[in-house]
């Protein structure tokens, strides 16, 4: 359990924000599977926001099973984040959350994502003012700064505690770096050493539940929010959340549960934006639950060009066909095909040669070109 100042939630996981794919439908997805409470939408334009914008309305769209539920604001006038934390109030969501995080050229320039952890004095004059025109939560997701001479991280925390946020999400990384290099845990365990009151979520590179309690072990965090590892693996939640309270790390889903999964959410795509456009945009989507699959050429090159659901169950039929190939004769991959374990960049061992271990996580192509 874990509070956010008036805001009590179960898990101490956290969905991160993840441009173009943490939309309705996934969310909902990994809220079914389990382990995982508050939920966080795609990073939105407060300005457009308040324009009614309708490509702004739909990233932050929701539902009842959608609970409780963050929205996740980018800019950098006052006014226009204040009145668009109210808005978003106004509709029933439990926190507002202030990237400062987003490395993205065209966010930064406006003075927003990671931009803002350059001018300390006028963020936290910023977030005052919306912390004092809200009831609900409001917390800030950051980088370590914004290259490796101005780790500012632990600093501005201090300066948002003081500012009224209720919790800080912290990404182990520098807006220089991207999504590439090594997780930097003791720059997260300097940002928990410099709050005092308020609770700090470390994020980055979190493809396992031994990495989330690495994580945690290490920086002293008091939970961990996963973003892209819930691509890869959207039982991650479940597992994670069983592990840290048992020890016992569950076996990764099966492929059948994977298609079962991987099915629901064109389900929800197809509900939540129509057959056409749902289509399209699980074109990005599937190749992601398919990392897992073992060998996937067959359906990877199918699958992007899919137009319609019975289009997408053709091409699944044929992929099982394909795919018994590389199995023994319970349907499970043979030894020599079976995907390598995941490994985070921070789990390596001292001894460990660096050719071996992932220098970045592959980034989804989505709306936001170079996320």
């Amino acid at each position: 359990m874990i509070r956010f100042g008036s805001l009590e939630l179960g898990s101490n996981l956290f969905l991160s924000p993840l441009a173009g794919y943490t939309n309705l439908p996934f969310r909902l997805v990994v809220r079914e599977i389990g382990g995982v409470d508050l939920c966080t939408t795609d990073l939105v334009n407060a300005r457009s926001l308040l324009e009614r914008n309708r490509k702004a309305l739909k990233l932050i769209e929701s539902n009842e099973q959608d609970r409780p539920l963050a929205v996740q604001l980018f800019g950098a006038v006052p006014e226009e984040m204040r009145d668009a934390a109210l808005y978003v109030e106004s509709l029933g969501v439990r926190s507002v959350d202030i990237n400062m995080g987003c490395p993205v050229k065209k966010v930064c320039r406006v003075g927003g994502g990671s931009a803002m952890m350059t001018e300390l004095d006028r963020t936290a004059a910023l977030v005052r003012g919306m912390v004092e025109a809200v009831k609900i939560p409001v917390t800030a997701k950051m980088r370590l700064g914004w290259d490796d001479d101005n780790l500012t991280a632990p600093d501005l925390a201090r300066a948002l505690e003081d500012a009224g946020v209720s919790a800080v999400f912290i990404h182990g990384r520098t807006r220089e770096q991207g999504f590439s290099g090594t997780v930097n845990l003791a720059g997260i365990r300097a940002v928990v050493a410099a709050v005092r009151r308020i609770p700090v979520i470390g994020n980055g590179d979190v493809t396992t539940p031994e990495a989330a309690a690495l994580m945690i072990r290490e920086t002293g965090c008091a939970g961990v929010s996963m973003g892209r590892g819930a691509f890869y693996d959207p039982w991650i939640f479940r597992r994670t959340r069983h592990y840290l309270a048992t020890g016992e790390l569950l076996p990764e889903p099966s492929f059948a549960e994977r298609v079962k999964i991987l099915s629901r959410h064109l389900d929800l795509m197809i509900e939540v934006f129509g057959e056409q456009l749902g289509c399209v945009m699980f074109r990005k989507v599937a190749p992601w639950y398919a990392k897992r699959f073992g060998p996937v050429a067959e359906f990877n090159k199918r699958v992007v060009q899919m137009s319609s659901r019975a289009e997408f169950d053709e091409i699944l039929a044929r992929y099982r066909t394909w795919r018994a190939q590389f199995c023994d004769d319970q349907g499970e991959l043979l030894p020599r095909y079976r995907p390598s374990p995941m490994l985070a960049s921070f789990e390596r061992e001292a001894d460990q040669p660096p050719s071996t271990v992932r220098t970045a996580i592959p980034v989804p192509r989505g709306p936001v070109e170079v996320w």
